[in-house]
């Protein structure tokens, strides 16, 4: 007769009535295996933690929120925002699926043209451009976005050093009826400072005006929001076409359409919550083609989505170090995850399952990371089994930032695996060794030798 594990005795508060807020209290069922891989086995081959892509699931969520757009709208071109994801594989199936390229800073336009992104198909947003990126920009012939009169300025100099017109949007910023308001980037629409950008490059004669921009916020649970702002750029591109006699070939709406995770300090599950790709589709595409935009001159609709598409696509797998007890008697567990790879935790209530059968038994457990930091904490307060040294987890959708608002900090950056359509796994991004991380230190010779 095989041996139970012992479970110490626990004394647990029990309401009358309903147990919890959201009914009864449900049971954390384990996460064993990814698309047919055992945790346990993925862990075992490429070392815990480790970061789970899947490429099935990029393709399936691209290919839903392409048909969500495409069936409302003729002319729909998706834009695959580096900041969120841009190890080269991840880009690389966005690419295939046919999305172009968004990029906010010379090293991602580098990375972007390394992919094989032909230049042509490269969004340059971001308000850092250097003359040199904008230069460069200018001469492949990509898509500039302007984010202030002082870059407004310098591309007239890349325009007069070149010989060369820039193609440019201007972006926009504007009240959408959402709080906070993002009005640190871009013109804003409201006190008609997007339409003075509008006036001095259609004047100045030395800048293509082929766009307008605008990216609203982060996380926007509000599809009615991106109503307010596609009817807004709608107006733009109808004023500019009756002074100027100009058509602006797109409209990019940004990003910020909110994913499946759940915010910290939100009453309900991002799940129950989160707005689909249907209800965004059917905001924006209803004030672009209710507008007043002449239907043979509609622009393009490019979208810069990045959170919505690629969080559901990645898992972070990793292994209990410890258990304890706190000054207040509640249970800790701490696990060789940190903060340093799992940014979001700082904003998100990240869904942690256990990767083998547990106890149906849950306590309010808070779970730390590995660093040598009190801010090391995945979940404050969590009704979670008790896992024992050495017992495996997996945490969901994960996918948008974490791989790259990481951090070198304590702990070397795990492997990054890959599952492809057919279930075979790659390394997509190695593990980091000493080597690596100080290949670019360079030691003055009178501090070579030490002495203790």
């Amino acid at each position: 007769m095989e041996k139970k594990p012992f479970e110490p005795p626990l004394i647990k508060k029990l309401n009358a009535g309903m147990p919890a807020k959201f009914g009864m209290a449900p049971r954390i069922e384990p996460v064993t295996e990814i698309e047919g891989h055992r945790v346990h086995d993925l862990l075992d081959q490429y070392g815990s933690p480790l970061y789970v892509i899947s490429e099935k699931t990029i393709r399936s969520t691209y290919r839903q929120a392409y048909q969500a757009f495409s069936t409302r709208y003729p002319k729909v071109q998706f834009a695959w925002s580096y900041k969120t994801n841009y190890l080269g594989a991840v880009c690389n199936v966005f690419h295939q699926e046919g999305a172009w390229a968004e990029v906010v800073s010379g090293f991602e336009y580098d990375k972007a043209l390394q992919n094989g992104v032909p230049p042509q198909y490269i969004l340059f947003n971001g308000p850092s451009k250097t003359y040199e990126d904008l230069k460069t920009a200018t001469e492949n012939g990509s898509f500039i976005h302007i984010d202030h009169f002082d870059e407004l300025y310098m591309l007239m100099e890349v325009a007069d050093d070149t010989g060369k017109k820039p193609k440019v949007a201007i972006r926009v910023n504007m009240d959408t009826g959402i709080y906070p308001r993002w009005d640190r980037f871009g013109f804003n629409y409201d006190n008609g400072e997007a339409w003075e950008a509008i006036n001095r490059i259609m004047l100045s004669e030395k800048m293509d005006l082929t766009g307008l921009h605008t990216h609203i916020g982060t996380y926007i649970m509000t599809p009615e929001a991106y109503r307010v702002a596609a009817g807004k750029l709608a107006e733009l591109v109808v004023s500019t076409e009756r002074k100027y006699d100009h058509n602006i070939r797109y409209i990019d709406l940004g990003g910020g359409f909110a994913s499946k995770n759940t915010l910290k300090g939100a009453y309900l599950p991002g799940t129950d919550t989160a707005p689909s790709f249907d209800d965004y589709a059917d905001a924006i595409t209803a004030a672009l083609v209710n507008s007043a935009i002449k239907p043979e001159h509609l622009p393009l609709l490019v979208l810069e989505t990045g959170r919505a598409l690629i969080a559901d696509a990645g898992y972070l797998l990793g292994t209990v170090i410890a258990n304890k007890r706190l000054a207040d008697g509640r249970r800790a567990m701490i696990a060789d995850v940190g903060v340093n790879l799992l940014f979001t935790s700082f904003w998100y209530e990240h869904q942690i399952f256990p990767a083998q059968p547990v106890s149906r038994h849950t306590e309010d457990t808070t779970i730390y990371g590995p660093l040598c930091m009190n801010i090391d904490v995945l979940r404050g307060a969590i009704d979670f089994p008790l896992l024992k040294k050495g017992d495996r987890f997996v945490i969901k959708r994960i996918g948008a930032y974490n791989m790259t608002q990481w951090l070198q900090f304590i702990e070397y950056r795990p492997n990054v695996v890959m599952i492809d359509t057919d279930g075979n796994t790659h390394i997509i991004r190695k593990k980091e060794n000493l080597d690596y991380l100080t290949m670019q230190e360079n030691i003055p010779g009178h501090l070579n030798k030490i002495n203790l």
